[in-house]
């Protein structure tokens, strides 16, 4: 593993989870060392639910890392400086049944303490483990303009996940 993590709590994280999911963008890894899969997503959040630091991703049915979601206890998110913006692009558009996104983007995956993998370019990773999932339903939708995401019916799961450890480099 790469010495240059440090592991620090969920109220040390800097910048805040705004930028970091809604403009950074981050990659959703499942699976282990052997065989996992990588997405990026741009939505989610962090906060706390039932007394525990909690992240919350979305995952549709139709991405590959679905199955790694569903078939796994422990994800993680990897948060990356700019200059990585074409490698999220990559794993974002093209999918893992079609392309080697390692071999593709050059990431540099790492086993993590729960078993799933970081990547050594990654600014911050959150591991976590999943605690509740929910599948999203437009008959909950108050706001009909929400609709427009899901043209084609592919509605997210929800994810929760506990937050186990948070590694850092630098001044995170």
């Amino acid at each position: 593993m790469n010495n240059e993590f440090s592991t620090i709590t969920a109220e040390e994280m800097n910048p805040n989870p705004f930028s970091l999911i809604g403009k950074d963008w981050m990659l959703i890894s499942s699976g282990n060392i052997e065989k996992f899969n990588t997405m990026t997503a741009s939505w989610g959040g962090m906060g706390v639910l039932w007394r525990k630091n909690v992240c919350f991703v979305f995952v549709r049915p139709s991405r590959y890392t679905y199955e790694f979601m569903e078939s796994n206890d422990h994800f993680s998110l990897s948060f990356f400086d700019e200059e990585y913006r074409s490698v999220l692009n990559t794993c974002g558009k093209k999918s893992g049944r079609d392309i080697d996104k390692i071999k593709e983007t050059g990431l540099i995956p790492f086993s993590l303490s729960n078993g799933s993998v970081g990547y050594e370019q990654a600014k911050l990773i959150i591991e976590c483990k999943k605690l509740y999932y929910q599948d999203i339903s437009s008959d909950n939708f108050l706001d009909s303009a929400i609709e427009k995401n899901y043209k084609d019916g592919d509605y997210h799961r929800v994810y929760v996940g506990e937050i186990v450890e948070i590694k850092a480099k630098g001044d995170q």
